[in-house]
């Protein structure tokens, strides 16, 4: 509950991160969460240092940006010391594609949960990095596959305050099923007579 109630999503991420083999670590633990007929539809693409702004000149060029609008473009991409690019890999045969989905999901913020308990940061982020036809080229998507966001990873900023986020009152979004054949015995018409 302390993991879940102090995780946020931060804007602000320094150096260090997780190197590739605590990275590694984190994901072994966090695929363990749901994952209808344990596909791991999912891989991730470890980008830092200098893979970064080949990452910023792809979305630049490819936005035909220039000047301060190519540097912001570079910038968004080197707002943490790694970017954890999230592919989704659906597998053909009996598991639905949107079960796939929602196991890539489910991964994603185990991660995020284990990183946050192991003092790093960590931010979703989608928008064009998403949308990108050159993108995907560059990180080397199979025809199927498809980038979800990435996951920018880091150390926060230890000065910033993160208070525990309170409980909110979430009783109007659960309806107990005797309710609802109660509503429906309500609705339908009695029985005129009998066989």
């Amino acid at each position: 509950m302390t993991a879940v109630l102090t995780r946020r999503s931060e804007q602000t991420l320094y150096n260090p991160a997780p190197s590739d083999e605590e990275f590694t670590y984190l994901l072994r633990g966090a695929s363990t969460a749901p994952d209808h007929g344990r596909l791991r539809p999912w891989r991730w693409v470890l980008l830092r240092g200098n893979d970064r702004d080949v990452l910023g000149d792809s979305l630049a060029e490819e936005a035909d940006a220039r000047g301060v609008e190519a540097e912001r473009i570079r910038a968004k991409v080197r707002r943490a010391p790694l970017v954890a690019g999230l592919v989704f890999s659906p597998r053909e045969g009996r598991i639905p594609e949107w079960e796939q989905l929602a196991a890539a999901t489910c991964m994603s913020y185990s991660l995020m949960l284990l990183l946050h308990a192991r003092g790093y940061g960590s931010i979703w982020r989608t928008g064009a990095l998403a949308r990108s036809a050159a993108v995907s080229e560059l990180l080397g998507l199979a025809p199927g596959e498809r980038l979800l966001g990435s996951l920018d990873i880091g150390t926060p900023d230890p000065a910033a305050i993160r208070n525990r986020l309170p409980l909110e009152d979430v009783s109007g979004r659960i309806t107990a099923f005797a309710d609802i054949r109660g509503r429906s015995a309500d609705l339908v018409p009695a029985a005129h007579g009998t066989a």
